[in-house]
């Protein structure tokens, strides 16, 4: 902006120059110029363009940042990262896949001693363990699954309400700082999106159990959670609902 204005700037004072030169020197019979002064003072296409876009830039930027973006770019994070936690659970069912086998085998046998013994005799010749190492992976994967669709969700709520993305955008100007540079998170303990300012002050903070001045309430009970589950596309293609 200082560059594309100054550059005109200098033109419309060089034009003043010229003006004023014409102004003195055409009452007194004196001060010819060459005729091509004028030229020299010119406004060109290219500098009205590039003022235009400096405007239109000036128009677009935030001193203070955005809070709407900096909530959305955080969300598309944690979504990234919810993705990534599916696959790595998927890749760990798939490698139990000997746990559901068993236990379809075990509940179609019943108490019918025959059927028992053959699948007594399967699991004796062959491997139905899983690793410790697998049980692990699969415990890491639903953690990261429950952590990365929580803090994603949060920030979606968060930048969906217009009076909380001006609270965080005003918290930023008192701050004087640019929101982005500041620590924005999501906090189960505190059901809250919260930024900790580098500043030092105390943290913004956006409730999201129906406490606080936004009326933001997003949670739900296990039992509604796990019903929503029920009628997922995951559930209703995999291996415990479709049996193995």
């Amino acid at each position: 902006m200082i560059a594309t204005s100054g550059a005109i700037v200098s033109q419309i004072d060089r034009g003043i120059l010229i003006t004023g030169a014409a102004m003195g020197y055409a009452h007194t019979g004196t001060g010819l110029s060459s005729g091509q002064l004028s030229g020299t003072a010119y406004i060109s296409e290219e500098q009205v363009t590039a003022y235009g876009n400096a405007l239109n830039g000036m128009v677009a930027y935030l001193p203070y940042g955005s809070a709407q973006d900096y909530l959305d770019e955080q969300a598309q994070d944690q979504l990234a990262a919810l993705e990534n936690a599916i696959d790595s659970f998927t890749d760990v069912v798939v490698d139990m896949m000997t746990v559901i086998e068993i236990n379809e085998m075990a509940e179609d046998a019943g108490d019918n001693p025959a059927d028992q013994a053959a699948v007594q005799e399967y699991v004796a010749t062959n491997d139905m363990s899983i690793s410790q190492e697998d049980a692990d992976a699969y415990n890491q994967s639903l953690d990261a699954i429950e952590t990365a669709a929580n803090s994603a969700a949060a920030y979606i709520a968060v930048s969906s309400n217009p009076d909380a993305v001006a609270y965080l955008d005003q918290a930023a100007q008192d701050n004087n700082t640019r929101i982005e540079q500041n620590t924005l998170s999501y906090s189960a303990s505190n059901q809250a999106v919260s930024i900790t300012w580098a500043s030092g002050s105390a943290a913004s903070s956006i409730y999201l159990n129906g406490t606080g001045d936004f009326g933001i309430d997003i949670y739900m009970s296990d039992a509604v959670i796990l019903e929503a589950g029920a009628q997922s596309e995951l559930y209703l293609t995999g291996p415990t609902y479709l049996s193995y």
